[in-house]
């Protein structure tokens, strides 16, 4: 029997070769890919079915990773000190290695530091990755590796199990903006934050 470390190690392998790996987080499972490639952002976008109008936030493993690829205020910092790893997408400015394919062009990018074990342990082995859903867009977001789609299954080269996730979505925010684009998990203290800071 594969044990964990070694599935991890098998799901950090695919994701640097340029294929797609679902992994699970402190909400939902989530479909990982090589965040810095084009291709293999496209790859995402195409299992998912989802428009690539529409922008996909990248997990690190530590706010430390995240600076290596956005440029953050000292704001940002000491927000993302106050609630990551947690499920909270924080919007920053990208640096120029962050692919269009991922961002929609945008000149900012979700960044996600997930609070569980084997997600952060995959990022440990390879940053950044995807942060969105495993699941075809406009479907529910999925708690459990039984209830993947066919598609999103056949698109993995590897399925990350990690029992089944509590469920709900993270919140989104822009620090600088102040602003909360989408309320999910610990959005009241969030908003206190954003209020009081």
């Amino acid at each position: 029997m594969t044990g964990t470390g070694d599935r991890i190690g098998d799901a950090a392998r695919a994701i640097r070769a340029g294929k797609l790996v679902v992994y699970p987080t402190e909400t939902v499972y989530g479909l990982g890919a090589d965040a810095l490639s084009a291709d293999a952002v496209e790859r995402m976008f195409s299992a998912k079915g989802r428009d690539r109008s529409k922008p996909v936030s990248m997990a690190v493993p530590d706010i430390e990773t995240a600076g290596e690829y956005t440029v953050l205020s000292t704001r940002e910092r000491a927000f993302m000190e106050a609630f990551l790893p947690g499920p909270v997408t924080v919007v920053v400015e990208r640096r120029a290695e962050v692919p269009d394919a991922l961002t929609a062009g945008r000149n900012r990018v979700g960044i996600r530091i997930p609070a569980e074990e084997r997600a952060l342990t995959l990022l440990g082995e390879v940053s950044p990755v995807t942060a969105t859903s495993a699941n075809v867009s406009g479907q529910p977001s999925v708690r459990r590796t039984e209830g993947l789609d066919e598609t999103i299954r056949r698109a993995a080269a590897v399925v990350l199990g990690g029992g089944e996730t509590p469920g709900g979505g993270s919140t989104v925010v822009d620090v600088e903006r102040g602003e909360i684009h989408r309320r999910g998990k610990l959005a009241g203290e969030v908003e206190s934050w954003l209020t009081e800071q």
